[in-house]
């Protein structure tokens, strides 16, 4: 039980640590671009809009409580938007900074516009994973307090 709490705790520090890091990294390249068509950006604004939930959502359920486990759908629905932010950026790029899962360049710097999108799009593609994980860990978890459910008897059957 314990074990499951702090597997649980770390998953959502590393969620929100990668949600930051996309956020701050695509938030950078968002302020560069202010001025173009928003139109053009949506990849990138969506990429945003759902590192912002991300991180609101491994906030409130950072802490291990006994509800924090039943909010798995949610957790699968975020993953689906984290791989669809991928899919977005991967497919954005086209091949034009190399293979997308050739993280060897990937780079916080000033210059560096290709490092920063394969930051973005590594650290999409780690967050998914961990709201998978996490949606994961807690299927087993109510599945595993779903059998173990206190059952009244009926009335009929009282000893009393």
């Amino acid at each position: 039980m314990i074990l499951t709490d702090i597997f649980s705790m770390i998953l959502r520090l590393a969620e929100l640590a990668f949600a930051a890091i996309v956020a701050g990294i695509n938030g950078e390249y968002l302020h560069a671009v202010k001025d173009t068509d928003s139109w053009d950006q949506g990849r990138f604004i969506y990429t945003e809009v759902v590192a912002g939930i991300a991180i609101f959502l491994s906030i409130i359920w950072l802490f291990p409580f006994a509800g924090s486990f039943v909010h798995w759908p949610v957790d699968i629905l975020i993953s689906i938007c984290w791989f669809v932010a991928f899919g977005l950026l991967v497919n954005f790029l086209n091949g034009t900074c190399g293979y997308v899962f050739d993280w060897d360049n990937v780079s916080f710097r000033r210059g560096d516009q290709c490092g920063k999108w394969k930051a973005i799009i590594a650290f999409a593609f780690v967050s998914a994973i961990c709201w998978l994980v996490s949606a994961i860990i807690g299927i087993i978890w109510v599945r595993d307090h779903e059998r173990r459910e206190y059952r009244r008897r009926t009335w009929y059957r009282s000893r009393v």
